[in-house]
């Protein structure tokens, strides 16, 4: 469903690039304690089901080399209609995110409460304000800012790191780790960690707070109002819906 597969790539994509560019975090997370991330919900398969192909690292650096070929091709026209970036995520990252888990453990609890109606309408909302706050500086984002180290992975093995370092704009270097499981598709990301924060971790808190407070249908309304995520866990409304 689409829902899902807009959330997981737009943690992929906005969390692990425009974040690294020091556009976009969530509430709190510049006084955040390194966490680690939560264990995927969705059940990963046995090794022995998982088919050969590319490993981790191969899944990633392909991801980030094709999205960035393609944008240094005409960073013009990237500029000018930053919402084409959402084609680039749809063709190098979404084969690449386990869509269903990084959506579930992002909204966590109230996933199980939320209508389906209510789940589509605030991922397309998270989705279409990430890219509207944090295209540009995705646009910016250059291959030689980003370093990915290679990651050894035992044959048997279901999950693995692929760890990364990218130079921001200031020239401070920052640790950015994908966190990946093998399905029955091959190697899937499902969470961001920059610095030892969690994206799916911070994220889930931000947004679970507001819900709380305000309900789902009232978080919708101030996404799809055009604030950013990362402003969300800032400021508590009255639960108005």
């Amino acid at each position: 469903m689409r829902y899902t597969t807009v959330l997981s790539t737009s943690l992929w994509l906005a969390c692990g690039l425009a974040a690294m560019a020091g556009a976009c975090a969530p509430a709190g997370f510049a006084n955040a304690q390194p966490q680690s991330p939560p264990a995927a919900q969705a059940q990963t398969p046995p090794a022995s089901n998982a088919p050969s192909g590319e490993g981790p690292t191969e899944v990633v650096q392909g991801a980030a080399q094709g999205m960035l070929g393609d944008l240094d091709k005409d960073r013009d026209a990237y500029h000018r209609d930053p919402a084409k970036v959402g084609q680039l995520v749809d063709k190098y990252l979404l084969p690449h995110f386990d869509t269903e888990a990084s959506a579930r453990l992002v909204l966590g609890v109230h996933w199980r409460t939320a209508t389906a109606e209510q789940r589509k309408h605030f991922v397309d909302a998270f989705y279409h304000s990430l890219l509207t706050n944090y295209g540009t500086a995705l646009v910016d984002f250059t291959a030689d800012r980003l370093k990915i180290f290679p990651t050894k992975v035992d044959p048997d093995a279901t999950r693995a790191t692929v760890r990364t370092e990218v130079k921001r704009a200031n020239g401070d270097r920052v640790a950015v780790n994908y966190y990946l499981h093998r399905t029955p598709q091959g190697w899937k990301a499902w969470d961001v960690v920059i610095d030892g924060i969690s994206y799916v971790n911070s994220y889930r808190t931000d947004f679970g707070e507001q819900i709380e407070a305000q309900g789902i249908d009232a978080v919708i309304k101030r996404l799809e109002a055009g604030e950013k995520p990362g402003a969300i866990g800032k400021q508590t409304g009255d639960k108005s819906g």
